[in-house]
């Protein structure tokens, strides 16, 4: 894959990621076990965690101008990611109530971080 097209589709992807960040409280609505945690019961912490990553979604969608210029943003976004899942797959895994998201908010940060570090120009371009 050439680095025009590289960029291309990592624009794309900071779009469509920045979006879907938008949308995790319709996804928890739509498929409460896979998206929203301890039995929808804490709304507090559904708002914390919506707010959150829909300031997320949007400097992902801001950083899809120039992803060159965000390259800590896009980082930051990889390896959050990739420690959220982690530490929700060791909890999912431990609680009989939460296997749900074994396959569905765990592999979507999984796949966020592989497609943004897959798509992001490595060596001294993206911060690790």
């Amino acid at each position: 894959m050439t680095a025009t097209n590289k960029d291309k589709y990592l624009r794309f992807a900071l779009i469509a990621f920045g979006v879907i960040f938008f949308l995790i409280w319709p996804l928890g609505k739509l498929w409460p076990s896979g998206w929203i945690w301890h039995g929808g019961e804490g709304t507090y912490y559904l708002q914390m965690i919506c707010g959150i990553y829909a300031v997320l979604g949007f400097y992902l969608i801001h950083a899809s101008r120039n992803p060159s210029k965000h390259k800590s943003l896009i980082s930051f976004t990889i390896w959050s990611s990739v420690v959220h899942a982690l530490i929700m797959a060791a909890q999912a895994i431990n609680d009989d109530h939460e296997k749900g998201h074994l396959v569905g908010d765990v592999p979507a940060l999984l796949l966020v971080a592989a497609a943004l570090w897959f798509l992001s120009p490595h060596g001294s371009s993206v911060e690790s």
